[in-house]
């Protein structure tokens, strides 16, 4: 989630990639194109891969425990109407993942065992930034959720993951996000609050989702096939969020821990897959509150510093149930989901958050593979929050939020969104969409806004 550091001017989208995307893609096409007869031809609609299976050499390597991947998320966003600014342009942000992941039964013959490293890139930018969102306060939501935690190169994964007891524990250590394994969410929408762990965007000051990573372990425990619980110990190191420390590995800078425990149950009704996750997250770095002084008095009025807690917690609920499908073929069907988050009032600026929508995969018998989702969301600021602006707007005797210092207060932010996914490859999803956001950031002057987007994803 953007913050106030990261709000900054935005260049107008150009439906050309930029130049090194196509340099890039042009050294794996050349590379694909060096082999001698593809067993699955580039550009073919069957194959998973864009650039194809060199000769099968891709397909041999996987079989042997070799598994590399190239993939590429891409977002538009353009303001259709309402918000900060109403100045019509439209802003794009990317992501390349460069990932390998590795089989060491099969390759090192050591029983359950798997590494996984990948590196990703970042870059463009994000129109919730400067005509959406008030820029004196920022957003809560991004119209573009790919864009984010610094537009630059990043180590996001670098773990190992042990099996024991039939596959009943599970063990993962190394370096990658808390929303890897807990909270966890799809992200097929555009707009953050519908994609990715939640309880990340909210309390992104000690919860970093992907592409930052952390030193972390994680431990999972199978109660039964279809339910396990989870406890991990990560790295709270806002040192990581920097630009220039994507591949940071000492623990310079680390504040404390932040200790998440998750139960999840995933049934099938009447072979319809479901996923049921409840789990709580406490940190124990000092926390600061968002409101009171030490003395219980507004800081903002008194001058004093904010006091500090010297801990932070919070819990989540998350909902993923399949309730239909087309006579026999679970996958197609309609889906339900939901999300609820809730969060320390002395310290967090969002107190609660709510999110539910509907997926429906191949509603057309000629598209199978084809989605169409809608989801709404609530976002609710902290009141403590709230009282912190109009106390600081008190003290700088400033009350006209037309006046620049103005710090608008915040409140209540919802959003909404309608895409479409057209399956046009095995390899190229594309799903344009409509958002709408009321209230955006909170802020009641700011008007409504409808964004219209895109977003491509694709495996090379």
């Amino acid at each position: 989630m953007p913050d106030l550091q990261t709000l900054k001017d935005s260049a107008v989208f150009t439906p050309v990639i930029r130049q090194k995307s196509l340099s890039l893609i042009g050294g794996f096409t050349a590379l694909s194109l060096a082999t001698c007869v593809q067993a699955t031809p580039a550009f073919d609609n069957n194959s998973p891969w864009m650039l194809g299976d060199g000769n099968g050499t891709r397909s041999e390597l996987a079989k042997k425990g070799y598994d590399f991947k190239v993939d590429y998320t891409g977002e538009m966003g353009s303001n259709l109407h309402g918000g900060y600014d109403h100045d019509r342009t439209a802003r794009y942000s990317d992501q390349f993942g460069f990932g390998t992941h590795l089989d060491l039964q099969k390759i090192l013959g050591w029983d359950d065992a798997e590494f996984q490293l990948t590196i990703t890139e970042r870059s463009g930018n994000n129109i919730s930034n400067d005509r959406i969102n008030d820029p004196r306060v920022g957003g809560f939501t991004s119209a573009q959720e790919v864009w984010g935690r610094g537009q630059t190169w990043r180590l996001t994964q670098m773990w190992y993951q042990q099996k024991f007891f039939d596959q009943k524990l599970d063990i993962k250590v190394g370096r990658f996000g808390e929303g890897e394994d807990f909270n966890s969410f799809p992200c097929d929408f555009q707009n953050l609050a519908f994609c990715g762990s939640q309880v990340g965007n909210w309390v992104g000051d000690i919860w970093y989702n992907w592409p930052v990573s952390q030193w972390a372990l994680r431990i999972k425990y199978h109660l039964t096939p279809e339910l396990y619980a989870q406890v991990g110990a990560y790295e709270q190191n806002p040192s990581n969020l920097d630009r220039d420390n994507g591949f940071k590995l000492s623990g310079s800078g680390t504040q404390g821990a932040i200790l998440p425990v998750e139960v999840v149950w995933t049934p099938k009704f009447d072979g319809l897959p479901g996923e049921y996750r409840a789990g709580y997250y406490y940190s124990n770095a000092n926390a600061t509150d968002v409101y009171k002084d030490s003395h219980g008095q507004p800081a903002a009025l008194s001058g004093e510093a904010y006091r500090s807690a010297s801990s932070k917690h919070g819990v989540w609920l998350g909902i993923q149930q399949q309730i239909t499908s087309v006579a026999s073929d679970h996958s197609r069907g309609l889906s339900v989901f939901a999300n609820g988050t809730m969060h320390d009032k002395k310290t967090n600026a969002i107190d609660n958050y709510v999110q539910a929508g509907v997926v429906y995969k191949g509603l057309f018998d000629a598209r199978a593979n084809d989605d169409i989702g809608f989801a709404l969301a609530r976002v609710h600021v902290n009141p403590a929050y709230r009282k912190n602006a109009e106390a600081t707007n008190q003290a700088h005797a400033v009350f006209d939020y037309d006046d620049p210092s103005f710090l608008p207060p915040q409140d209540t932010e919802y959003s909404a969104e309608l895409y479409y996914g057209v399956h046009v490859t095995n390899w190229l999803t594309v799903r344009p969409n409509l958002q709408y956001i009321r209230h955006p950031g909170g802020v009641d002057q700011v008007d409504d806004e409808l964004i219209g987007g895109i977003k491509i994803q694709s495996s090379f």
